[in-house]
């Protein structure tokens, strides 16, 4: 959050959204300021730079965007829905009632909601975990380290047992990950923030209704999510909470990483409590993106959300359900053509592993982080996967990049469009989700799926 670690990131950006910034970048350099790193948040910023990091932001920020990417790429919710050429994505009729469309206790039947959405967190739980140790990793370094366990192409969690010390020494695992979502060490889902935002969603549902506003959210936040828990976009508008802005400014003011995943990650329930309203479930979802987001970075939020309100419903295949994600992102957007790209190369390729070489190839150049091709990696695996629970959340991991978060809204998705998780993926998570969101640490999917239906429930 340091202004020396961040013009690095926003001249990073200004690349990818077209802003001229080359005067800027000759001022930074010329000081001896760095780069953006590869994969970290902060560099190693030469000393003394504090000042002119302030004020080169401050010169990043008011640059213009072309014409063209401000036209393709709105921000508020209405621009927004004026780029959609069809006008708004028709809701579907809802669950069946007696069936858990009402939140009530429901059987096991194909149209049960709460059914559904148990599978849906457990999905996500498991998408998750199988993400966490390699997560940070370079995609050879995840193809090796799966190949030398004998599990390539990937369809089980990681495991160190088998792997020569020398690759686990090239390619070690993530620190923080490898002692709690190894194969050997699962024992329930530990804590993680692709976790802690659903839980804080739900929560925010459970306080404020349907009707919440992005101050509400900020509140939120504020009073229940610790600062230390945050990352990148999160944390740039937690601290921007702090200094006394709101929002939307909150998603502008020295957040470089605005165009990041973190608002995917938190799609999840606004998609789960409106089944069979992509629409409604998009613009719940832009409410709570538009905190610390904008263009690409709210975008991936809005695909999300619809595309698991259309899974949601039980109605919907996982292409048809990917079809409404796509229907609410401005189809003139770099996120909407990067979907549309990871989708066709699906269909292309009879081996999954082309399909994610291409990916890299055509957008690489993104920070590992960025939304524009995290999501083409989630729109790819979960066509390729054709409604296959495993493939999905083990094509989303393996695809690299963001491995933990794309496991989870892969497995959010396609565990709803199955019904259910395979035992093998639920055992070792034994219904126990580890957080420190006040009030949830403990608690089991089960009980989190009746909370939710309750929340779709409510009108």
């Amino acid at each position: 959050m340091r202004p020396e670690d961040l013009v690095g990131h926003e001249l990073r950006l200004a690349a990818e959204d077209g802003r001229d910034a080359g005067g800027v970048a000759r001022v930074w350099f010329g000081a001896g300021g760095s780069a953006a790193p590869a994969r970290a948040g902060a560099g190693e910023a030469a000393p003394g730079l504090r000042e002119l990091a302030g004020r080169l932001l401050g010169e990043l920020a008011a640059l213009p965007c072309p014409p063209a990417v401000a036209a393709a790429e709105p921000d508020s919710w209405e621009a927004i829905t004026r780029t959609w050429p069809a006008g708004p994505p028709p809701a579907a009729a809802p669950p069946e009632p007696g069936r858990g469309g009402d939140g009530g206790d429901c059987g096991d039947g194909d149209g049960c909601l709460q059914t559904r959405l148990e599978a849906a967190w457990a999905g996500r739980a498991a998408g998750c975990v199988l993400g966490k140790p390699v997560e940070k990793l370079p995609l050879e370094g995840i193809r090796a380290l799966a190949r030398a366990a004998g599990n390539w192409p990937l369809d089980d969690w990681f495991t160190a047992r088998g792997v020569p010390p020398a690759l686990l020494a090239a390619y070690p695992w993530n620190r923080r990950s490898a002692a709690t979502s190894l194969a050997e060490n699962i024992d329930g889902t530990p804590e993680d923030d692709d976790l802690n935002y659903p839980l804080l969603n739900l929560l925010l549902l459970r306080r404020h209704g349907r009707d919440f506003t992005t101050a509400d959210v900020a509140r939120l936040w504020l009073d229940e999510l610790p600062a230390g828990r945050t990352f990148t976009a999160e944390r740039a508008a937690y601290r921007n909470l702090l200094l006394g802005l709101e929002p939307p400014d909150t998603a502008v003011h020295h957040n470089p990483f605005r165009e990041w995943i973190g608002a995917l990650i938190r799609a999840d329930v606004h998609g789960w409590t409106h089944p069979g309203d992509p629409a409604a479930a998009a613009a719940q979802a832009h409410r709570d993106a538009a905190l610390t987001h904008t263009r690409n970075g709210l975008y991936a939020a809005l695909f999300a959300a619809a595309a698991i309100a259309a899974a949601a419903s039980g109605r919907a295949d996982v292409h048809t359900a990917l079809g409404a994600g796509l229907a609410v992102v401005p189809p003139g957007s770099r996120l909407a053509e990067a979907v549309r790209f990871g989708i066709r190369a699906a269909h292309d390729e009879a081996d999954f592993d082309r399909v994610v070489d291409r990916l890299h190839a055509r957008y690489g150049h993104y920070h590992w982080v960025h939304a524009v091709p995290n999501t083409a990696l989630i729109a790819a695996a979960l066509t390729h996967a054709d409604g296959d629970f495993t493939r999905s959340v083990c094509g989303a991991v393996s695809g690299g990049w963001d491995t933990d978060s794309n496991g989870a809204t892969a497995g959010s998705l396609a565990a709803l469009v199955a019904g259910r998780v395979p035992a093998r993926w639920r055992a070792p998570l034994k219904n126990r989700l580890a957080t420190g969101i006040a009030g949830f640490d403990g608690i089991g999917f089960d009980t989190l799926a009746q909370l939710t239906a309750q929340e779709a429930a409510r009108s």
